[in-house]
């Protein structure tokens, strides 16, 4: 296993923050990243949190949670399918206390039981797991989930609350395994906490609603949060009131009957994680600390300081005056515009498009682009001028363009049909039940990629399934009129020749009149496939992905010869981090991006020769020597800025 390799900022964190966790005191927060650290802040001033010590693991950190009987303890939980238990003196050095190595997929969450000896792990395979801490011993398998497992709360009388993906919320005592409370959703269910008196579970749900939940889970209270995923909750001191954050870039407090008390909107938040202790809220950020406010004002008491510049979408812009450009959206809400020609790319623009992060990216004519973004607007921009739709509901992870309709793909699994010039609204089609991750014009339609582990095909209200992955889709691609590609989470690749039009009868997997006549599974990564790409000849392809592994792999498809594609697969190149996107350069070369901010030109010299890399460049450097950079407090004042209500 490759270990994340970033160089640290010593402010802070190099990467999106992923999760928040209070000491019960309130004066320590852990902070989580996708940079494989985790920093403890003192935050007895919480104005001027002062980062003490930086653990680390090989892959990013999702959650962190501090021992309920002993202050100095911190369990830590991994995508390098580890937990860490540490112990944190109050001064001096941190000590590695044990580590819990015996899982199998990644570990989304944490929460020790009551006796501080105790620790239970929810992990990416929907397993939950009870371990003791002092010997590293796994004691049981306490449940089970359909899908991922999210998250687990554990009350002060050691009930055991744990959420998933499949939408159910499970309750129960460990020792008494046969009393298990169920309830099920029908959308995915990805936070939950305990009150402080273990007499109400707070469920955080994708379709924007809390509930709040007795012990044996009954519905007490439904709150309509946001249109939004609401994806953490977080509890007062006094179990009077909850803060809620959602993925509508903000914190939402509510009293314990449901009503409505404040909203603070932060485009750098990211609220996929919220906690709360002696009257402060803490929250996660896309920048490179923790958002600490005031609980019962939620004023900003401190926020951070320097964005990130990680890579999530990829384009290339014709431009008639200046030649085809690159197109690179980052965190940061900036998008870089390069020329990859040369060796050492001149003239370099930062434009900036929103306060929070470019999702995704697609162009049009007249050196035009457009932008998605986490805030879940659609940003046009021509160079100079910018135009920015109404709220779609939801971050927008996906755009592509098809005749005269700009097609937004959003986390509800939405597919919105806009006008490409005023970007109104102009009809929706046929929506995914997960979040739309991709989205590629092809052959009249376009492709979409989803969490429901499906690829698409089709105009918009003619959508049919070309196949289905084992797990979420997270990326599609096409190539002329007859191949698709498609990369999951299972650690798959999938290839597909269509059938031509006048022989796709009868059954089969249709597609507008298209059946996929041919379908190779391709292997070699060992960790999710985030992203894929198609170059050359439709008869021989050349598929590129790029894995959270950080491995970018190229396989030469032979439609005759499966077991000799799934031969020819290869690493071509190793990142630091892993891969987040790519995009076809012209029709023998692609560009990759890493999280680790390196962007690489790779492709075949010769018609021949093996794919390799050409050459790479570092997005921090390209935005340092950049033309006019805009900094980020005029990038926030565009939109978005922080609002309060």
């Amino acid at each position: 296993m490759r270990t994340i390799d970033l160089k640290p900022d010593p402010l802070g964190h190099a990467a999106p923050i992923t999760h928040v966790a209070f000491r019960p005191d309130g004066k320590r927060l852990a902070s989580c990243s996708y940079d494989g650290t985790v920093l403890v802040w003192d935050t007895s001033e919480p104005a001027r949190p002062v980062p003490l010590t930086r653990l680390r693991h090989r892959r990013l950190v999702n959650a962190a949670a501090w021992s309920p009987t002993a202050p100095t303890l911190l369990a830590t939980a991994s995508a390098d399918k580890t937990v860490a238990v540490w112990r944190i003196p109050e001064h001096g050095q941190h000590r590695l206390v044990t580590v819990l190595a015996r899982h199998t997929d990644d570990i989304n969450s944490v929460a020790w039981m009551p006796d501080g000896r105790r620790l239970i792990c929810v992990s990416e395979d929907g397993r939950a797991t009870m371990w003791d801490t002092p010997t590293g011993a796994l004691l049981a398998e306490i449940g089970s989930h359909a899908a991922h497992c999210m998250m687990v709360s554990v009350s002060c009388e050691g009930l055991v609350a744990t959420v998933g993906e499949d939408g159910m919320v499970a309750v129960g005592d460990p020792g008494r395994p046969a009393t298990a409370e169920m309830r099920h959703y029908a959308s995915s269910v990805e936070g939950c906490a305990w009150s402080h008196s273990g007499k109400l579970l707070a469920v955080a749900r994708d379709d924007g609603v809390v509930n709040l939940l007795t012990p044996d889970l009954e519905c007490l209270r439904t709150i309509t949060v946001s249109t939004s995923a609401a994806r953490s909750v977080a509890w007062a001191d006094d179990d009077c009131s909850i803060v809620v954050g959602a993925y509508d870039g903000s914190l939402h407090w509510f009293d314990i009957s449901g009503e409505p008390v404040r909203q603070v909107h932060d485009a750098r938040l990211w609220p996929r994680s919220v906690a709360s202790a002696q009257g402060l809220v803490a929250a996660g950020s896309f920048w490179n600390a923790p958002h600490l406010l005031d609980f019962a004002t939620g004023a900003e008491l401190s926020a951070p300081h320097r964005p990130g510049h990680g890579a999530n979408a990829l384009a290339v812009l014709g431009d008639r005056l200046h030649g085809d450009r690159l197109l690179v959206g980052c965190d940061s809400g900036n998008v870089l515009a390069l020329d990859v020609e040369s060796d050492t790319p001149s003239g370099v623009r930062v434009l900036p498009v929103s306060a929070g992060p470019v999702l995704s990216l697609v162009t049009g004519p007249d050196a035009t682009f457009y932008a998605g973004t986490y805030a879940g607007h659609v940003v046009r921009h021509d160079g100079e001028d910018m135009t920015v739709s109404a709220p779609l509901g939801a971050p927008v992870p996906s755009l592509c363009l098809v005749g005269d309709r700009l097609v937004a793909g959003t986390y509800n699994g939405e597919l919105i049909a806009l006008d490409p010039v005023t970007l109104v609204e102009v009809e929706r089609g046929v929506p995914h039940a997960g979040s739309v991750k991709s989205l590629s014009a092809f052959d009249g339609g376009f492709l979409s990629a989803a969490t429901d582990r499906t690829v698409a095909a089709g105009p918009l209200h003619e959508r049919a399934t070309l196949w289905q992955h084992g797990n979420l889709v997270n990326a599609v691609a096409g190539l002329g009129d007859r191949v698709v590609a498609s990369a999951s989470r299972d650690h798959t690749v999938k290839v597909g020749l269509l059938a031509p039009r006048d022989t796709a009868q009868g059954p089969g997997r249709a597609t507008g009149g298209r059946r996929a006549a041919t379908v190779q599974t391709l292997l070699g990564p060992d960790e999710s496939v985030k992203c894929v790409g198609l170059l050359g000849d439709p008869d021989a392809p050349v598929v590129l992905a790029g894995s959270y592994d950080f491995g970018l792999y190229a396989w030469e498809v032979d439609w005759q010869d499966s077991v000799g594609t799934l031969g020819s697969g290869r690493l071509v190149s190793a990142f630091r981090q892993g891969l987040s996107c790519m995009t076809p350069w012209d029709e023998r070369r692609m560009v990759v991006a890493g999280w680790d901010g390196r962007l690489s030109l790779v492709g075949r010299e010769q018609p021949d020769a093996p794919v390799r890399e050409l050459r790479s460049w570092q997005v921090k450097e390209l935005i340092e020597q950049a033309d006019g950079v805009v900094n980020a407090e005029s990038a926030g004042a565009l939109d978005y800025g922080r609002v309060a209500s």
